[in-house]
């Protein structure tokens, strides 16, 4: 089977990463692959797509994005050029921004097989009527990354399964995945003073990092050997390495910058506590990486994070935008050892529902039993 992914932009986010994920898992299950970016693209992330078996056909020669009408007839052009020459079996479309657009033009150019993903819930979106109208009349599968997700867009959800039913048109959630490579801990971990928190974000103000040094200080005057390691970079670097100074924790903090997939396994090794204090999150896919490590996540009430992060069994959850609070409760964690070494056992055995395994066979069985119904 040929199947055709659609993205908007390839760059190093985490639906990319995702869609990375898809694309192993469809090269796995003995298909062929061809993924198409409309705009952006990182020369580092076509090489990573291309070396997991797909091919890629960028429409934006300069990695441009086209707006307006001019953008609608762009894509309506590339589209058209590339299922002339692949001739997929079914397409996948990544996102809902500007993915409505290309489910669309996809529809009038004849394919009938559509699937799409949608990255985030509902809550970005101005209007769902054109969602839905999609998912009723365009698409045959439309999934979310979390239950939550797909019920801000349709007000009930189900987890996937081989048993689920399908209809002509079909709603549900298929959990992201750990990237491969990532594998699960088998022994527990232990934790003993002193305590290294660790964050593994882009340095944004929506992922929360100007809360993560003044929350840190909080802990510090309580726990004066805890360290604090940053992995990754991005705008408010320079302002966290001034809060830094300003908090007087400087021997307590290491700045890693931005490391290679390949190697976070090494940095969350490093890690007793991983905060996620983000101000919107479509699924979280750090939580999981660190709980295959053994981490225990500190992560806002926000976005998927809540359904990912199982406050009180795997990790705790902290009000958004809240220093106090995310503070208390890292100040929690370090003050009972016991608690830590409960939750990241407990998370050890909970991610393998993240397996990449499972959310290969997940998507194979999906897309089989996609084609045998059109038969």
């Amino acid at each position: 089977m040929t199947i055709l992914i659609c993205i908007p932009c390839l760059m190093t986010g985490g639906t990319e990463i995702q869609t990375l994920n898809l694309v192993r898992a469809l090269v796995a299950g003995g298909h062929r692959v061809v993924t198409t970016c409309y705009f952006e693209y990182s020369d580092d992330m076509v090489v990573r797509f291309r070396k997991a078996g797909s091919e890629v056909v960028c429409l934006s020669p300069t990695g441009t994005r086209v707006n307006g009408w001019r953008g609608i007839l762009f894509l309506y052009k590339g589209l058209r050029r590339v299922l002339k020459q692949y001739k997929p079996d079914v397409a996948h479309v990544q996102y809902m921004a500007p993915g409505a657009i290309p489910i669309l033009l996809l529809r009038w150019l004849g394919v009938r097989q559509i699937i799409t993903t949608a990255h985030t819930a509902a809550d970005i979106y101005p209007n769902l009527r054109l969602v839905h109208f999609i998912q009723r009349h365009c698409v045959r599968a439309f999934t979310c990354i979390t239950e939550l997700a797909e019920r801000s867009f349709f007000g009930t959800s189900r987890l996937y399964n081989e048993n689920t039913p399908l209809s002509k048109r079909n709603h549900f959630t298929i959990y992201n995945a750990l990237p491969p490579g990532f594998s699960i801990v088998r022994e527990n971990r232990s934790f003993v003073r002193p305590i290294t928190i660790g964050v593994v974000s882009r340095l944004e103000e929506i992922k929360g990092m100007d809360l993560v040094v003044p929350a840190f200080a909080q802990v510090k005057k309580r726990y004066p050997d805890t360290r604090l390691v940053i992995v990754g970079d991005g705008s408010l670097r320079v302002k966290m390495q001034r809060q830094v100074q300003e908090c007087d924790c400087t021997e307590n903090v290491e700045w890693a910058g931005r490391q290679p997939q390949e190697r976070l396994t090494e940095w969350y090794r490093r890690m007793d506590i991983v905060l996620m204090p983000s101000r919107s999150e479509g699924f979280g896919l750090t939580a999981i990486e660190a709980m295959a490590n053994g981490c225990v996540v500190v992560a806002s009430r926000t976005g998927g994070l809540p359904e990912v992060v199982q406050d009180g069994e795997v990790g705790l959850l902290h009000e958004v935008g809240s220093i106090d609070d995310m503070a208390n409760k890292i100040v929690s964690l370090i003050a009972t050892p016991e608690l830590l070494q409960k939750y990241s056992s407990d998370a050890i055995r909970y991610v393998r529902r993240y397996s990449f395994e499972r959310y290969s066979q997940l998507f194979n069985d999906l897309y089989k039993r996609l084609v045998t119904a059109k038969r």
